[in-house]
C-alpha cells in the first residue's frame, strides 16, 4: 500500500474504476494523493502489478466481508431441535415446517422431537402420524437419518439433507481476478489499436 509498493511501474486503475494505463509508480502515488487516497495493490502477481487509487478502509472492509463469506460457505453442520406437540395446529405446523427446511437446505441436521403429556402416551401413534407429516412435506430436500424412537415421553427422528440440496451462498466477486481481468483487456485493446494503427499507415511509410 502507497509507499510500501516496491516496484518501478504498475497498471494502475483509477479511483472511478477505469484504465489508467501503465504509469510509474510516482505519478501513481501523486494520483492517490491528488484524490485524498490510498494506492492498494489489488494484483501483485501480474506483471507489471495492478493497483487501484482508493480508500483503504473501504477496501479492507469488503475483503473481511468476503472472508466471512467465505467462512459461511464451508460452515460446519449443525444439530438442530425442533419440538412439536402430536396435537399440532395446521398453523404451527406449517411454521415449524419452513424452519425444518431452511436448516436442512443450509447444511443442518434436524432432530424432530414429539413432546407428550401423560394423557397422550396412550396414542404414540399421533406423534409418529406428525413426524411421518414432516418426512413427506419435506422429501424433495431431506432424508431420514434416523428413524422415529421412543425415548421416555417424547418420541423423536432426524432428517438430513440429500445430495444436492443444501443451497451454497452466493460468492462475493474477487478483487484481483477482476483487477487481473480488467488489465488483460486493457492489454489487449492497446494491442488491438496499435494493429490497426499499422494496418491504416499508407504503404511505403515506416
Amino acid at each position: 500500500m502507497n509507499e510500501r509498493i516496491r516496484v518501478r511501474e504498475v497498471r494502475l486503475i483509477d479511483e472511478n474504476g477505469a484504465q489508467a494505463g501503465v504509469v510509474p509508480i510516482a505519478e501513481a502515488l501523486n494520483r492517490a494523493r491528488a484524490a485524498g487516497l490510498d494506492l492498494i495493490e489489488v494484483a501483485p502477481n501480474a506483471t507489471p502489478p495492478v493497483c487501484r487509487i482508493m480508500d483503504y478502509g473501504k477496501y479492507k472492509y469488503q475483503q473481511q466481508k468476503r472472508e466471512k463469506e467465505s467462512r459461511k460457505k464451508h460452515r460446519q453442520s449443525e444439530l438442530r431441535m425442533i419440538k412439536v406437540r402430536p396435537r399440532i395446529d395446521p398453523h404451527d405446523f406449517e411454521t415449524k415446517l419452513k424452519a425444518v427446511r431452511k436448516f436442512v437446505e443450509q447444511g443442518d441436521k434436524v432432530r424432530l422431537t414429539v413432546f407428550f403429556r401423560y394423557r397422550e402416551l396412550a396414542h404414540p401413534e399421533f406423534g409418529q402420524r406428525v413426524l411421518d407429516q414432516f418426512v413427506e412435506r419435506t422429501g424433495d430436500v431431506a432424508l431420514v437419518e434416523r428413524g422415529a424412537m421412543r425415548e421416555g415421553r417424547q418420541l423423536s427422528m432426524v432428517l438430513t439433507a440429500k445430495p444436492g440440496a443444501v443451497k451454497k451462498p452466493a460468492a462475493a466477486p474477487s478483487e484481483e481476478p477482476q483487477a487481473a481481468a480488467a488489465a488483460r483487456a486493457d492489454a489487449e485493446g492497446g494491442q488491438e489499436a496499435r494493429e490497426r494503427a499499422a494496418q491504416a499507415q499508407p504503404a511505403g511509410e515506416s
